[in-house]
């Protein structure tokens, strides 16, 4: 999931790319968009950084657990 902070700043930049003639509001504008982009990125199926560092951790070990499994059969075979 996004920072609260980095959420603040593209809210914030697109609240800075109105039209001129949108400027006034662009205080509600922004805090109407940090909404929006907020519930949208929780419908997202995101996971930390952390999370998929460790899953892929995971996988690795899993790798090469069946590589290993994968040799040890096909020397069998060979018998």
């Amino acid at each position: 999931m996004l920072p609260p902070q980095k959420l603040e700043q593209l809210a914030r930049q697109l609240a800075d790319n109105l039209p001129p003639g949108l400027k006034a509001g662009a205080d509600e504008f922004e805090q109407k968009a940090r909404t929006v982009l907020q519930s949208q990125l929780m419908k997202l199926d995101l996971v930390s950084r952390e999370e998929f560092d460790r899953q892929t951790a995971v996988l690795a070990k899993t790798r090469a657990m069946v590589e290993q499994l994968e040799a040890r059969l096909s020397q069998l075979e060979d018998k």
